[in-house]
């Protein structure tokens, strides 16, 4: 299954992340409209239930009132005024009975009026007292009953409110965890694609592996975008393969009728062919320094190739002393012929003993090419900063400012002629900055006091892998 845009990825996320929050808006509405209705509901039960208490206890004061003037003036129109009354209280008695039914207290009530009934043939006046005060007792427990009544009922109503806060809080829970899920499902959707372009530009930039295969599950904007690096993968493959094969193939090119002409040179120089004149050895003689010359530029191009194929550096304990005499005799014959000494100061160093040596190879050739002749050249391994330092000085003409920047480019050779009168091959600083770029480190040109030109590699002593 495709997905389709990244905005429609994006606006379905947000959508989706919504259906629980509004679900969560609809609950608690429908939970805020039922509380008001029960509030609504109990409100209308305690007013009501109040109001016939109230009722009650009028028509109790009402009707004691009038049996006890009945029993003092005994005449008809009291008698009329209690009949009254007793109705009035029975009337008051059977509405607060049918909103409290489960009161025991209205068969007390009703039996304490029936007895009342008769007080046209109560004579005794203790006695109607008596009747009175079980009807007051009665009415003050039917007042408890109220308060009874009432408490259960706001007991009830709070349970319920406690269930519903309960019930909401599950649900705000449950749905804003399952909004947060979608939240995360959706962002994910989005980030692994993005996770697989970060790694796929990284396999690029290493050059490890082969790229993973194109994704199904990513937004349509990504997966462009995924095309494109795998384009541009197979292009860099070409454009690499090109490079390579062209210079392995130069360099063979090149080794083979150069080796015809040394052995040539050779024969003629041992006088195998006759005896040479003074004028043909010298000529032999500036032959020979030109095939020279061109088995230099050759193994140059070589170990630019040979650069390109290493991937990952060893690093080892290597003894710097000895790297650097054995760099040194490849120079001896030039130092000696310009009368250029070296200045060494070392420590102990941990890098790929090839690619150092291939940095002090270039460094050492670059400056006795173009140091002043006679003058001595500077090379100092050290630690600073946690890192092994390499400095490379000569004498000489300085550097401009603006050709720095490009003299570590493949290709490039500077201005100023070479003391050596050989044609360079703009190779020599760009496999120093290629060697220290592998081993993690980088080479810059740097202004010392005692030199003109200083050639400073610094290469970091613990490499994160």
């Amino acid at each position: 299954m495709r997905l389709g845009s990244l905005r429609q990825l994006t606006l379905a996320s947000f959508v989706l992340a919504l259906v629980p929050l509004i679900a969560l808006l609809w609950q608690s509405q429908n939970d805020l409209a039922k509380v008001g209705q029960m509030t609504s509901v109990e409100t209308r039960y305690v007013v009501n239930v109040v109001g016939l208490m109230q009722q009650l206890d009028e028509a109790s004061i009402d009707l004691e009132r009038a049996l006890r003037q009945y029993a003092i003036i005994q005449n008809e129109t009291v008698a009329e005024l209690s009949d009254n009354a007793i109705v009035q209280f029975i009337d008051a008695l059977k509405a607060i009975c049918e909103t409290l039914p489960q009161s025991s207290t209205c068969s007390t009530l009703k039996k304490d009026i029936t007895q009342l009934k008769t007080f046209r043939n109560i004579d005794d006046t203790m006695l109607l007292s008596a009747y009175l005060n079980s009807l007051s007792n009665n009415v003050s427990a039917m007042r408890q009953d109220v308060d009874t009544a009432i408490q259960q009922r706001l007991a009830i109503q709070q349970e319920d409110l406690n269930a519903m806060q309960a019930k909401q809080a599950w649900s705000t829970a449950m749905l804003v965890s399952v909004s947060l899920l979608l939240i995360l499902l959706g962002s994910q959707l989005i980030v692994n694609p993005v996770k697989k372009l970060k790694l796929i530009i990284r396999m690029l930039a290493r050059q490890q592996g082969e790229l993973p295969p194109l994704s199904t599950h990513a937004p349509s904007e990504l997966i462009g975008v995924e095309k494109d690096l795998h384009w541009l993968s197979d292009r860099l493959q070409q454009l690499e393969h090109i490079r390579t094969a062209l210079l392995r193939h130069a360099a063979h090119e090149l080794k083979t009728p150069l080796a015809s002409i040394k052995e040539g040179c050779s024969l003629l120089s041992e006088n195998v062919v006759g005896e040479l004149n003074t004028q043909q050895v010298e000529v032999l003689s500036l032959l020979t320094s030109s095939t020279q010359r061109l088995n230099t530029l050759v193994e140059k191009l070589l170990d630019y190739n040979l650069l390109l194929q290493q991937a990952q550096p060893t690093f080892t304990d290597v003894d710097p002393n000895q790297m650097v005499k054995d760099c040194l005799e490849d120079y001896a014959l030039a130092l000696q012929d310009r009368e250029v000494t070296v200045d060494i100061r070392t420590s102990s160093i941990v890098v790929d003993e090839e690619l150092y040596r291939r940095i002090l190879d270039n460094l050492i050739s670059n400056a006795v090419a173009h140091g002043a002749i006679g003058r001595p050249i500077n090379l100092s391994i050290y630690q600073k900063d946690g890192n092994t330092v390499l400095d490379v000085a000569n004498r000489g003409k300085r550097i401009a400012p603006d050709a720095v920047k490009r003299l570590f480019e493949p290709f490039t050779r500077g201005d100023d002629p070479r003391n050596d009168n050989v044609i360079g091959t703009g190779l020599g600083l760009s496999i120093v900055s290629d060697c220290a770029k592998l081993m993690h480190g980088d080479v810059s040109v740097v202004d010392v006091e005692d030199a003109d030109v200083c050639f400073r590699v610094t290469i970091p002593r613990e490499v994160k892998q």
